[in-house]
C-alpha cells in the first residue's frame, strides 16, 4: 500500500497521510481551512516498513481504513518552567 504525506503551510510539523493519489481537496472542510496550503512531501511504500517516526504501519492502515487519512500533529512541550 502507497501513502502520500503532505506537510501543512500553516503549522509547524503537522502533516497528513493519505492513501496514495486520494484528494486532499475531499479531507473535512474545517481540516483543508486549518491546515493551509497542502505540499505533498512524499509517497511512502507501506509494505517495505513497520515503523514510522511517530506510530506504527498498524495504527496508520487503522485510521486510513476507518478516516480515509491520518493528522499527525506535533508532539506536546512539556512545560519545564519553575
Amino acid at each position: 500500500m502507497l501513502c502520500d504525506v503532505y506537510r501543512s503551510s500553516r503549522k509547524a510539523d503537522t502533516y497528513v497521510y493519505l492513501p496514495h493519489g486520494e484528494d486532499f481537496s475531499e479531507l473535512p472542510d474545517a481540516l483543508v481551512q486549518s491546515f493551509g496550503k497542502a505540499e505533498k512531501i512524499l509517497t511512502i511504500n507501506l509494505t517495505t516498513r513497520e515503523q514510522l517516526a511517530r506510530l506504527s504501519v498498524k495504527e496508520l492502515t487503522e485510521h486510513l481504513a476507518s478516516d480515509g487519512f491520518y493528522l499527525q500533529l506535533p508532539p506536546k512541550q512539556e512545560d519545564i518552567s519553575c
